[in-house]
C-alpha cells in the first residue's frame, strides 16, 4: 500500500492511498484521481518523509518542508499576510472545512436553485422552519440579506453536491 502526499494546483493538500505507484499513475492519467476540496484533478505528489518501523527507531517526521515553490498555500497567504501558513495548519484547516462541508450535506434539505424562494417562504412563515442549501445568484443573496434573511455562502466542490459513493 502506498500512502502518498498529494496537492492540487489550488495548493489544497490531502492523502493518497494506493494500491501501488503504478496504479496511482493510471488513475492520475485517468483523471481518477481529485482534489477532495476543490475537484481539480491536476495534482501532484509532494515531497514526503519515507516511514520505516524499525525496532528502537524514533518517531516518524510529521512535517516535511516543502521545497520552493511547490506550495500552493503561500499564493492564497500572499492575499492576506506576508507569511504562508505553516503546511500542518493548512491541511488542519482543509480537515476541519471538510468536516462543516459533510455537516451541511448531512443536516440540510437541497432546494437548488431555488434557494432563494425557498429561504423567503421560511423567513416570512409561509412553510416550515428547516435549514436548506441551494444554489442563488449574487443578486439573490444581496436581496435575501437586505430583507433581514441571514445566510452563509459555503462553497461546494462539484464532485460533494451529488452522493458520494
Amino acid at each position: 500500500m502506498k500512502v502518498l502526499d498529494l496537492s492540487c494546483v489550488s495548493g489544497h493538500v490531502f492523502e493518497g492511498w494506493f494500491a501501488s505507484e503504478g496504479a496511482y499513475q493510471e488513475q492520475l492519467e485517468r483523471g481518477l484521481v481529485a482534489c477532495p476540496t476543490c475537484s481539480s484533478i491536476q495534482v501532484h505528489k509532494k515531497l514526503s518523509a519515507p516511514r520505516l518501523n524499525l525496532s528502537g527507531a524514533s518517531a516518524p517526521v510529521s512535517e516535511v518542508t516543502p521545497m520552493a515553490g511547490e506550495s500552493g498555500s503561500k499564493k492564497m497567504a500572499d492575499l492576506s499576510r506576508e507569511k504562508p501558513l505553516p503546511e500542518s495548519v493548512h491541511a488542519e484547516l482543509q480537515k476541519v472545512i471538510s468536516k462543516v462541508v459533510e455537516h451541511v450535506l448531512a443536516h440540510t434539505d437541497d432546494v437548488g436553485d431555488r434557494f432563494a424562494e425557498e429561504a423567503r417562504r421560511i423567513h416570512y412563515g409561509e412553510t416550515q422552519e428547516r435549514a436548506i442549501r441551494g444554489q442563488a445568484t449574487m443578486d439573490e443573496a444581496k436581496e435575501l440579506v437586505e430583507e433581514g434573511i441571514e445566510l452563509v455562502a459555503i462553497p461546494l466542490p462539484a464532485r460533494r453536491k451529488t452522493t458520494l459513493q
